[in-house]
């Protein structure tokens, strides 16, 4: 028996969310920008793995965070008094690491819910529910970036727009989507760390600046729920991390001036870099800037770029 899932790519943050706001990612063009992790019944536990961005993983297995959810999940089964399962995994790395596309958070969405899912159909029964799977993946995926938090985890898994709640339950709340916008995600091929980039960021802000974050955010939600596209749009602007972090992002002004000179309603950092996106109501407009930000931004063979709509089905089974 085997069961696959796969987990969506993801815009952290998406300019005026720091940790709080995250959107799934669907090229229009179909491909699957995401990882998948696919669980098969075995007498001894093993990881094998193939893709794209393999080779950026560790050697050793042990340190493989998909390992790390294996362990973790199978000891949150025997505490909630179900047998551990017999399996091994294997896991597609088609997301790049450090890429800004919550790359950790997809290969730990896509173990998570197929280990899940594997284990409802050998106990023929619920075994955890969204918030409880959630709250695990935001615990493997602050192994990883220093402290938890749900921005790429969230959305990834649940699809669409998510807002985190700082509550038990639930953690994440969906958001009304402008299905109208297309979302231009382009990877420079560089790394950046999560945890380093974090450390960019001033220990405290002027209180101008966080009233100015509560303002957006809140204005911005607002403007989702009443189909506001332009006031939503004017709210997608990063006072928190983005005049930090761009000092790691080559070309990042050059590539913000021709989007917005191009019909962006928004330009900004995907998570913590480098991905970048422009938010568009214009196919024409997204393909133009994809073309300029393949050209200017990718800085080497490993970037790439896609013209997206947010992807709203999240994590899920596949053959």
């Amino acid at each position: 028996m085997k069961t696959k899932a796969f987990a969506p790519a993801s815009i952290g943050n998406v300019s005026l969310g720091f940790d709080v706001l995250g959107a799934a990612l669907a090229p229009i063009d179909g491909t699957l920008l995401g990882d998948w992790v696919e669980v098969t019944n075995a007498n001894a536990f093993q990881l094998t793995q193939d893709g794209r961005f393999v080779h950026k993983l560790p050697n050793n297995i042990k340190e493989n965070i998909v390992t790390k959810c294996y362990e973790f999940f199978q000891n949150a089964l025997i505490s909630a008094g179900f047998k551990p399962l017999e399996i091994s995994l294997h896991l597609h790395k088609n997301l790049p690491i450090g890429s800004g596309l919550g790359s950790s958070a997809s290969s730990i969405v896509a173990a998570f819910y197929a280990l899940n899912a594997h284990a409802e159909k050998i106990h023929q029964t619920t075994i955890f529910s969204n918030d409880t799977l959630l709250d695990m993946m935001g615990e493997l995926e602050g192994q990883i970036s220093g402290s938890v938090h749900y921005d790429n985890v969230a959305p990834s898994y649940l699809g669409g727009m998510t807002l985190m709640s700082g509550l038990n339950e639930p953690i994440a709340i969906n958001l009304p989507v402008f299905d109208e916008w297309y979302w231009v995600s382009c990877y420079s091929g560089l790394s950046v760390s999560t945890a380093k980039a974090r450390e960019l960021l001033p220990k405290e802000y002027a209180l101008s600046d966080t009233l100015t974050f509560g303002r957006q955010l809140a204005v911005f939600v607002h403007a989702l729920h009443t189909g506001n596209k332009k006031l939503a749009a004017s709210m997608m602007k990063d006072v928190i991390a983005e005049q930090h972090r761009k000092v790691l992002l080559p070309e990042f002004d050059n590539a913000r001036n021709f989007s917005e000179a191009n019909g962006a309603l928004s330009f900004g950092i995907s998570g913590s870099g480098p991905t970048v996106f422009a938010v568009t109501e214009s196919l024409n407009d997204a393909e133009a800037i994809q073309a300029h930000l393949n050209k200017h931004y990718i800085q080497n063979e490993d970037g790439f770029s896609h013209v997206c709509r947010i992807d709203k089905a999240g994590t899920r089974v596949i053959d």
